[in-house]
């Protein structure tokens, strides 16, 4: 089990520990010889039954790598959570690996939804507009039925969010869809060490027209925001300033250290935006103080698609055949994909869930290549596209050597309405598979499958604390 180092500090060091790294531990070395001896009884076993887990083969499928053409009759090969082999039906295959005949299916890496509510995240409250400090992590369930859910819509990494109520509602985190029973067990540190972004949002969300904390116009809200940025630019200074020398370090402060973070360009902005004049403000924002901003949701994003690419910026879309009484969302088109695509955009795709369910997530990327985006982007914006807009591609969102055995069966094509997703595996672990009942019981739904505390599945309502 993989665990994640919480953050702790600005200069904290972030990284995954393995069970192999057990020797790392500092507080290991605190420990009585007597301690330390019960501490290695206690996890050499498992650290053995995974030197000693064997070799898993999948044979003739179709494998979309998301890193190149598809694979015609491939052989996928994963060992201790990793990819060790991808080829053709001439790959070798270790003797002492378990051979599964995946013939007629389609083999494509774990989806990547950069997007979602799930588990219960929470951000900020109404006392502030501006909450770079609120922690998603501290809110989430690790154990929540929701990521049953989502396994059974083939994602295996997921972008939590708090809403976006706010301007900043809080700090997002990235998580693997791991067995775990505590927060740490799922959490996903990136290339910048970080294991989670920052969500601000503009628009009509984070208004309100009552007097107040919240801005009441998008002017204000654009304001609002530069003002806090402005300060953390000044906090950042200090600490430059400071060198070495922890003595002459600022004071602390929890909103600043996400902000400092933000302009360093560790944390990725994750910025909520539907109409095109408010895709501009967001982009605006992230050219004054040096950062490049994900844009999430783009309703009007086929309008302004020019300026998006010319500075280089991905969007994160979401496909909604009825945007319902959302105003900023009427001008929404299932033609976006196609249009960024054509632009030179990076495009991924999110759930927003519970907007668009996590289990119906392949859809959207089908629903876009009916309106013309092409079908290797498409495949790549459910994978690989939104493993970059998290700093993760290095680990996940493809089918390569060394990269994290992520993946999932499906009986055909991707973007039929005939096909079903028949596994999903995470690090070398199957976690769905439709002929368990139990499993199958999530894909289906139902009067008690699904725990009855609704507070774990988002409300998108604004209700003057949070929306999406």
């Amino acid at each position: 089990m993989n665990r994640a180092k919480v953050q702790t500090g600005l200069f904290d060091q972030y990284q995954l520990h393995s069970q192999f790294a057990f020797v790392n531990y500092p507080y290991l070395k605190q420990l009585s010889m007597l301690k330390r001896t019960l501490f290695l009884l206690l996890i050499l076993p498992s650290v053995a039954l995974r030197a000693q887990e064997k070799p898993i083969a999948f044979k003739g499928a179709l494998i979309y790598t998301a890193a190149g053409e598809p694979v015609a009759g491939g052989v996928l090969i994963v060992q201790q959570g990793k990819i060790i082999s991808i080829g053709g039906a001439g790959t070798n295959i270790p003797a002492n690996a378990t051979v599964v005949d995946v013939s007629g299916k389609v083999i494509m890496p774990g989806l990547v939804d950069s997007h979602s509510h799930l588990g219960g995240p929470e951000g900020g409250d109404a006392s502030a507009a501006l909450n770079p400090d609120a922690r998603a992590m501290d809110a989430v369930n690790p154990t929540s039925d929701g990521f049953k859910k989502a396994l059974a819509g083939g994602i295996t990494t997921i972008n939590i969010m708090p809403g976006s109520g706010h301007l900043i509602s809080g700090q997002t985190i990235y998580v693997k869809m791991r067995d775990g029973k505590v927060i740490e067990d799922l959490l996903l540190t990136n290339e910048k060490g970080l294991y989670g972004g920052l969500k601000m949002a503009n628009g009509t969300n984070p208004i309100r027209t009552t007097a107040g904390v919240f801005p009441g116009t998008r002017a204000k809200s654009a304001a609002m925001a530069r003002e806090l940025f402005t300060k953390a630019v000044e906090y950042k200074k200090k600490i430059e300033k400071a060198g070495k020398d922890s003595f002459k370090f600022p004071e602390r402060d929890l909103r600043m250290e996400p902000l400092v973070e933000v302009l360093q360009g560790k944390r990725v902005v994750h910025f909520h935006t539907h109409k095109a004049n408010d895709i501009l403000t967001a982009i605006r924002i992230g050219k004054e103080f040096g950062f490049k901003p994900v844009l999430h949701h783009v309703s009007e994003g086929w309008k302004v698609a020019g300026e998006i690419a010319a500075v280089g910026l991905s969007c994160s879309i979401i496909t909604i055949e009825a945007p319902g009484g959302k105003m900023e969302a009427m001008d929404l088109s299932l033609k976006t994909g196609a249009i960024l695509e054509k632009a030179g955009v990076l495009v991924g795709f999110h759930t927003d869930d519970g907007i668009t369910d996590s289990r119906l997530f392949i859809r959207s990327a089908a629903l876009m290549v009916r309106e013309g985006m092409s079908r290797n982007k498409a495949i790549e914006a459910l994978t690989i596209a939104g493993a970059r807009m998290l700093d993760l591609s290095s680990r996940v969102g493809s089918i390569e050597k060394g990269k994290d055995a992520d993946f999932i069966i499906l009986s055909g094509d991707p973007f039929s309405v005939y096909t079903k997703l028949e596994q999903t595996w995470v690090e070398g672990q199957k976690r769905w598979d439709i002929t368990n009942p139990a499993d199958k019981a999530f894909l289906l739904g139902g009067y008690g499958v699904y725990s009855n505390d609704r507070g774990e599945f988002h409300h998108h309502g604004n209700d003057g604390n949070d929306a999406n």
